[in-house]
């Protein structure tokens, strides 16, 4: 298998676990993220979601990139 290979099989289940945390977690829901709601309109920006899933991946990243 190639090395991309394995960094494409890697991301399918990074984002696989991702997936099913925000499914079954408030994870996309954190205090400090932004909704505001209007009459007909909602407007939703997860700055703090974003936050975490980018500290999270950047330690992931880290780490791969340690052990390679």
């Amino acid at each position: 298998m190639t090395g991309f290979g394995k960094v494409l099989m890697l991301a399918g289940i990074v984002l696989f676990v991702l997936g099913v945390l925000l499914q079954f977690t408030k994870l996309g829901r954190l205090p400090g993220d932004i909704v505001i709601k209007k009459e007909n309109a909602t407007f939703y920006f997860p700055i703090v979601t974003s936050i975490v899933a980018s500290i999270v991946l950047s330690l992931i990243f880290y780490v791969i990139g340690k052990w390679r």
